[in-house]
């Protein structure tokens, strides 16, 4: 167990501010935002592993794919590249964002980024069962229209939020460039990677093979925050902490929490699937194969997190 290394998993909403501000521009400015805060983890001495969702951005190329398509007859972009661009476009603005903040500090340390696989068993419900959001939150109101111009589409209430498009994730196996990861991270680098919980890949006779999905990122993050001996897992979202009651009159905010706990409030259904739930059950899954501390909490408040407790601690 590594007590100075941290795997921080950074969520895709959290990287789109607003409605008004969801440009690639407004992405960079909220990342830049982000990065200060996990540079000032590096300066009391952390090595850093990145991971960041991409179920917004999954869905604004594939809606520009689907447009193209109708407009001018291009192809479309298959699901599992999509997963893979947004793997190049993120992490670099992750790994120039990080190493501009240390450069100004005079920190010393650098972020690569790594295209990284993750393995699925191809008979995983997962691909039944479509769950997981991607894409912009729709209005009721919107519904008629989206679902007449986009047929196939699974369409599902996200936590109250509005309605988004679901596609299939299946339960993360093995990452692929873990050797590579770990290699890097030997000689000292900080390292974004299962950047949108990986590019979903099964194993076939003729090796491997990318299929349509989109992997969970904190269940990838947990994963790999496990084999490569993370002591802490943070998991960055929208919001300063997690919520009993979430959205209701009655709603309660939670600071500290243990394991038995976590899973009472599964049980009595306060998480929303899609949404908080599976970070939780990230969370457990870290703590359950020897992680020794969780912290979900939003980007801005990383640093007090883990200096004086803010956010929401999930222990053994």
């Amino acid at each position: 167990m590594n007590a100075k290394l941290v795997f921080i998993a950074i969520g895709g909403n959290s990287l789109i501010k607003s409605k008004e501000l969801r440009t690639v521009e407004d992405q960079l400015t909220a990342i830049r935002e982000t990065v200060r805060h996990v540079a000032d983890l590096i300066v009391q001495g952390y090595q850093v592993l990145i991971s960041h969702g991409n179920g917004p951005q999954v869905g604004f190329i594939m809606r520009r794919s689907e447009v193209a398509r109708r407009v001018t007859g291009l192809h479309l972009v298959p699901l599992v590249n999509v997963v893979a661009d947004t793997q190049g476009s993120i992490g670099y603005q992750i790994q120039q964002s990080l190493n501009n903040e240390l450069a100004g500090r005079n920190t010393a340390g650098q972020c690569v980024t790594v295209v990284t696989q993750v393995v699925v068993d191809r008979d995983d419900p997962g691909f039944k069962e479509p769950a997981k959001p991607v894409g912009e939150f729709f209005d009721a109101e919107q519904l008629a229209d989206i679902r007449r111009d986009y047929p196939d589409w699974s369409l599902v209430e996200d936590a109250g939020r509005g309605f988004r498009r679901v596609v299939p994730s299946p339960e993360p196996r093995e990452v692929v460039e873990r050797p590579v990861i770990e290699s890097l991270l030997n000689s000292g680098y900080h390292v974004v990677t299962v950047g949108g919980g990986g590019i979903p890949v099964i194993r076939t006779d003729e090796g491997l093979e990318g299929v349509d999905a989109v992997i969970d990122k904190d269940l990838a993050s947990s994963l790999l925050a496990n084999q490569l001996g993370a002591g802490l897992l943070i998991i960055s979202t929208a919001v300063e902490q997690v919520a009993l009651n979430f959205g209701k009159p009655d709603q309660t905010a939670i600071a500290r929490m243990t394991v038995a706990e976590a899973e009472q409030y599964i049980a009595q259904r306060h998480f929303a699937p899609g949404s908080m739930l599976p970070k939780i059950q990230s969370a457990l899954h870290f703590l359950k194969n020897g992680g020794q501390e969780v912290i979900i909490t939003a980007p801005e408040f990383i640093k007090e997190a883990v200096t004086s407790g803010r956010g929401t601690h999930i222990v053994p």
